[in-house]
């Protein structure tokens, strides 16, 4: 059993770190050999390191594995330094908490946030208006359906709920906690914890792989700005950090729709079965009676 955890710590260890790592830090190799005049030379390239592989370090045995064991140390660190820089993206992007944080974030987000509403308001009442005309006793009276969806996905384009956060993803989160509260008067925070050790296994595989998808695509993010600190050497540093970026906006987007999604259906679909569990007799599916009863046997008495 520890051989085989070794192994998959391993290549936890080399597919997480060490591999983007060597690619970044060949990256780095290429800007500093090339530089911006001649950022496409390729024959360059090749000649520079011909003449290195010349180098005595890198012609005995000993240098070689002192290269290579400082070449994976400057990697697994490169890698490290991602998936923490990777780990501040993700609380900034997902903004939970954001009224807590210190000046001047707080005083930043807050204007972004109200924009956001603002924008988001208008196209609700787009779409309500478009419903409304939906509803028409005539059918004749009732306007294209495709402009109502055009309105909804407008109006979701913003954010699936009234924004309370800066960001498309964290709102996203967010609209778990409000949904729960309006429709069932279930407090997440104060259940999702214990309904989290009633689930079943392959529910919660589900979900930690969805979680681990939303991490991995803010780290991803991390690169990116990494990438960017090689423009100083060379251009092409941009276009690889913008492609990055781009591709870290779209996954974090998804994933943080695919976790919440996932979130929701087990809070809805596995809430009873934490009522079972806790003796409450209550039968049949979610509803206010239930999520209220969750919340305040969960949350328990305030101490006197």
């Amino acid at each position: 059993m520890l051989n085989e955890l070794g192994k998959k710590l391993a290549e936890r260890w080399v597919s997480l770190l060490v591999l983007p790592g060597v690619l970044y830090l060949s990256l780095f190799y290429v800007a500093t050999a090339l530089g911006h005049t001649h950022a496409l030379d390729l024959d360059r390239l090749i000649q520079d390191v011909s003449a290195r592989a010349k180098e005595p370090i890198a012609t005995t045995g000993a240098g070689q594995a002192i290269l290579l064991a400082a070449i994976l140390i400057g990697a697994a660190f490169v890698g490290i330094a991602a998936q923490s820089l990777g780990s501040l993206i993700e609380r900034v992007l997902l903004a939970a908490g954001w009224r807590q944080w210190r000046r001047p974030m707080s005083t930043v987000v807050g204007p972004i946030v109200r924009w956001r509403r603002h924008r988001w308001d208008r196209a609700d009442a787009a779409w309500q208006t478009q419903l409304s005309a939906a509803r028409a006793p005539r059918p004749a009276d009732r306007p294209d359906p495709n402009a109502r969806h055009r309105a909804d996905r407008k109006r979701n384009g913003i954010s699936v709920e009234r924004p309370a956060r800066p960001t498309w993803s964290g709102d996203r989160l967010h609209a778990v906690t409000l949904r729960m509260d309006r429709d069932y008067q279930l407090d997440v925070a104060t259940v999702w914890p214990s309904l989290w050790l009633v689930l079943p296994e392959q529910v919660r595989a589900d979900v930690t792989s969805a979680r681990t998808a939303l991490s991995r695509a803010t780290t991803l993010a991390a690169w990116s700005l990494l990438c960017a600190l090689l423009i100083w050497w060379w251009w092409p540093g941009a276009v690889i950090s913008g492609v990055l970026a781009a591709t870290a906006h779209h996954r974090v987007r998804v994933t943080s729709d695919a976790y919440a999604g996932l979130v929701e259906a087990a809070l809805r679909v596995h809430a009873g079965d934490l009522a079972r569990q806790l003796g409450s007799g209550h039968a049949g599916p979610l509803d206010e009676t239930l999520g209220f009863g969750l919340t305040r046997h969960l949350r328990g008495r305030p101490g006197l």
